[in-house]
């Protein structure tokens, strides 16, 4: 099944505390997953990293087998192509463990301005007031 996930990570004072966000819908246009949360202290890169990591594990328990992935953040996914290099320890590790929930399934990613789809639009609100209520 083709799935449409929709990620966004933010982080109040960078580091600061932080929310991340995802949105899932099918090809027809029907919300499968949605889901915020506050992860208390971390930098955007990191909350981005967690919002990628709980949408990958929604689309999978959904039964994805090919995930079109939208994020605002380049580097995210310049750093999930290959395209930079991942310096940072812990984004490290956390792009090992966004890899391993990507096991079998085919995904293709995009980055896209902030903003400039509503489901990014919602994820974004989302992930702002998930930090904003541990600020």
């Amino acid at each position: 099944m083709k799935l449409y996930l929709y990620t966004d990570g933010s982080s109040i004072g960078n580091p600061g505390a932080a929310g991340a966000a995802y949105l899932i819908k099918d090809e027809a246009g029907t919300v499968i997953a949605q889901g915020c949360e506050a992860i208390g202290i971390a930098t955007n890169n990191q909350a981005e990293y967690i919002a990628l990591l709980r949408g990958l594990e929604q689309a999978r328990a959904a039964g994805a087998d090919t995930i079109e992935w939208f994020s605002d953040s380049e580097l995210l996914v310049r750093q999930w192509t290959g395209a930079y290099k991942i310096k940072d320890p812990q984004l490290h590790a956390l792009m090992e463990e966004a890899r391993k929930l990507a096991e079998g399934i085919h995904i293709v990613p995009h980055a896209v301005p902030r903003n400039s789809l509503p489901e990014m639009k919602n994820v974004d609100h989302w992930a702002r007031s998930a930090a904003l209520k541990k600020s």
